[in-house]
């Protein structure tokens, strides 16, 4: 197999317009997320809407050359398929929950992992039911590097009080992948499933002793990064787990979300325990406390 590099480089609109005209026979179809894609020879180039583009290939240098002088950021990464392969991946589960804990995962997949992947049918957690969730994350749990930090509703009221939702979840985007360099050296491509621009991500972790860069950023991540989607299945089987938990702790079902169905939950569990004891398995901040307690 010849040699695959990835070249990602920061250009300017005007960069991108010149890049399209000058291979413009070469335009291929669009992927999710992009402005455009261009198939020249030994090359990939996908400029993403994210501000990015991406030149993958054996000729990667030859095509990205003409940008590289011009100021450009830029990172090379080696790969062994059009795949980018290692790669890690992160994302996020519970946020849009009232019950129930925040769980960030991180991933990495190797070529050798995506048999497995591709057997279990890994994607989006959102895309799949709890019972697969429960049958696919133990395997893939089994196989993987990763690293998993889970936050139970009473530190994540404490936390609140100081960080809002997109930092918290920034800076356990950041542990985790922190967390997880302690295990493996990670892929120099490292993923994150995009909930705040990466300008804002790394103002959220200006404080943070280490923070780590490096990494691209994109929205519905995980329809298009193995890493990603494993991560994310992880994620929500230990949301599954702790929810499980927290029905076993407190004799009583709670139901998933943020709408009416979870209002129905708040208001028995008031009724049974009283308000003040919402915080032990609530995020307190959403509308839904106040819909449930009235005030």
């Amino acid at each position: 197999m010849s040699k695959q590099t990835v070249r990602t480089l920061k250009l300017s609109r005007e960069q991108e317009q010149k890049l399209l005209d000058t291979w413009r026979e070469y335009e291929a179809k669009t992927p999710a997320y992009a402005r455009f894609c261009l198939r020249p020879e030994n090359c990939v180039i996908t400029c993403y809407e994210s501000g990015k583009t991406v030149f993958q290939g054996s000729d990667a240098d030859v095509y990205a050359s003409p940008f590289m002088n011009e100021g450009p950021l830029s990172e090379e990464t080696e790969v062994p398929s059009d795949l980018i392969l290692p790669q890690a991946g992160s994302d996020e589960v519970g946020t849009g929950d009232y019950f129930g804990p925040v769980c960030v995962c991180a991933a990495i997949v190797s070529e050798k992992d995506m048999a497995l992947i591709t057997k279990l049918g890994i994607r989006d957690s959102k895309q799949l039911n709890d019972e697969l969730i429960r049958k696919a994350a133990p395997q893939l749990m089994s196989q993987l590097i990763y690293s998993l930090l889970i936050v139970d509703n009473e530190r994540y009221n404490r936390v609140h009080d100081f960080n809002n939702m997109n930092a918290i979840k920034a800076k356990l985007h950041n542990q985790a992948y922190i967390n997880l360099a302690g295990k493996a050296k990670l892929p120099a491509f490292r993923i994150i499933d995009q909930f705040a621009p990466e300008g804002m991500y790394y103002h959220y972790l200006k404080h943070e002793p280490v923070i780590m860069r490096g990494i691209h950023f994109e929205t519905k991540a995980e329809d298009h990064y193995p890493s990603v989607a494993a991560a994310s299945v992880i994620a929500r089987y230990a949301f599954l787990r702790c929810m499980d938990q927290l029905e076993e702790t407190w004799q009583m079902k709670f139901n998933k979300g943020g709408g009416a169905k979870a209002d129905e939950s708040g208001k028995q569990f008031v009724a049974k325990y009283g308000k003040d004891e919402l915080y032990k398995v609530a995020k307190l901040h959403f509308k839904n406390t106040g819909r449930i307690t009235g005030e």
